[in-house]
């Protein structure tokens, strides 16, 4: 048998389960099976790592940060931008890989116009990590947004006009918005935004977020987290295979 799975809390957003159980069966892979582990807290994951048959694991919030203690190896981004949501073991190792930076920068890049050269990146947790090394890459400078300000983010409410106009790329990396509490959104000024603004949500259930949705209403062309999903879960089946 060769287990994979799931590791964050709560896990009823799960899209990954579904996605892999049946790539396995599309595949005739009868061993193979894929299942998602609610950990209350990071420790738990230390019994996870033990059962002898686990090959590899996904990572989604809130431990993509936390996880890093747990790794003897980890690939160049995840040392870089200090976030794993993938992780391999192979030979005695557990490598830590970010399958995120593949799926984001794969998935922006065909809705990037030449007015989308600064962007605002809402939220600050682990997934934001690799949204701000993609940006980095491809030369687009970028403001952090956080519930309270600090040295490199700034709080909601310093978001005004000025700032919306003059950052034309919007990116929701917070769980705000996902199902069940689809009735949340980020905390911006949307009356600013204008078809000249692409918004694009990490999150992909709901297919259209408030976040979205309030985007949409004042022009802006949007993109939620389906097809980055999708990527991600493909380099994480490339990892685990090599």
């Amino acid at each position: 048998m060769r287990r994979f799975g799931l590791i964050g809390f709560p896990l009823s957003h799960s899209f990954s389960q579904k996605y892999f159980t049946e790539k396995f069966a599309q595949l005739g892979l009868t061993d193979y099976v894929y299942e998602n582990f609610s950990l209350k807290n990071i420790g738990e994951l230390t019994a996870v790592l033990q059962q002898p048959d686990l090959c590899g694991l996904n990572i989604t919030i809130p431990y993509k940060k936390q996880s890093l203690n747990f790794l003897t190896d980890a690939s160049d981004v995840v040392t870089a931008i200090g976030a794993c949501n993938c992780i391999n073991l192979k030979d005695g190792k557990i490598t830590g890989h970010n399958t995120d930076v593949v799926g984001f920068e794969q998935s922006l890049l065909p809705f990037l116009l030449p007015q989308h050269t600064r962007a605002l990146v809402l939220g600050t947790g682990g997934a934001s990590a690799a949204v701000e090394f993609v940006l980095q890459k491809l030369g687009i400078p970028f403001q952090s947004v956080s519930r309270t300000a600090s040295d490199t983010s700034i709080a909601y409410d310093a978001v005004d006009a000025d700032m919306i106009a003059s950052h034309q790329l919007l990116i929701n990396t917070t769980p705000l918005g996902m199902y069940p509490n689809a009735h949340e959104c980020p905390a911006i000024p949307y009356q600013y935004l204008t078809s000249e603004h692409h918004l694009y949500d990490l999150i992909y259930n709901p297919a259209e977020t408030k976040f979205l949705e309030k985007g949409k209403s004042w022009g802006a062309t949007t993109q939620n987290g389906q097809e980055m999903l999708i990527l991600q879960a493909e380099e994480s089946w490339r990892i685990w295979n090599t």
